[in-house]
């Protein structure tokens, strides 16, 4: 008797996201949404804008961990030297080269992946920006892995401000130092995202007073009903 079998790999892993302006809460919730996959027996790993290690390869994370040096500890005077452009390039050779060493083969063992502090912000960002073609953004983003699922984490800047208490020059988009250049900033970004929620894939959560607890259980609730993962 011949017995036909079928070698197949792993399944895909799933890649959810999660955006919003500075102060949104998304690093608290990307943080707590890989725990609770990995409380429910889910392989899942969660990469964020400082995240270097690649598996089983020193050199390849040694030499991401120079880029992200260079990308997110930079002096600010030298930052705004270099001019807008510069930045955009940078940001997309970070985030190409997290997705190609990162993020693709993760998805591809069958791990799931929580992204924070993924592109989104960034395109909104820079279509706030009149220096800079807002169609040369989306074209240098453009080869980044679809995400499953973008989880959009909707709060006004002043709510943002009250739960961040600090910011930085580029969270006013170096407009100033006061509250209100974050304000005026960040709902400036905010708005631009708007725009980007219809896309397939995202769930806008407004989470305006809502608790950290609540803001976990919607998203868990969606990635179970969206991506089928039991959570």
């Amino acid at each position: 008797m011949t017995i036909a079998t079928k070698l197949t790999g792993p399944a895909r892993g799933r890649e959810t996201t999660v955006t919003g302006i500075d102060g949104a809460g998304k690093s608290t919730l990307a943080a707590r949404l890989r725990q609770a996959l990995v409380g429910a027996g889910h392989p899942a790993i969660l990469v964020g804008k400082h995240t270097t290690d690649v598996p089983m390869n020193p050199e390849l994370s040694a030499y991401l961990a120079r880029l992200n040096e260079v990308v997110y500890r930079r002096d600010a005077r030298v930052a705004q030297a270099c001019g807008d452009h510069y930045w955009l390039l940078a940001l997309a050779a970070w985030y190409s080269l997290h997705d190609e060493l990162v993020i693709r083969p993760a998805l591809a063992s069958g791990t799931h992946v929580i992204l924070d502090n993924a592109h989104h912000k960034i395109l909104a960002r820079y279509a706030a920006n009149p220096e800079v073609s807002t169609h040369l953004a989306k074209q240098v983003f453009a080869y980044l892995t679809d995400p499953d699922l973008v989880i959009f984490l909707r709060i006004g800047a002043r709510e943002a401000l009250r739960r961040k208490g600090e910011f930085t020059s580029l969270e006013t988009g170096h407009s100033g130092s006061s509250e209100e250049n974050f304000i005026r900033y960040q709902d400036t970004v905010l708005a631009k995202l708007r725009q980007q929620e219809q896309n397939d894939g995202w769930l806008a959560l407004d989470v305006t007073g809502m608790d950290r607890d609540a803001v976990l259980k919607t998203a868990a609730d969606a990635i179970a009903d969206r991506l089928q993962l039991t959570l």
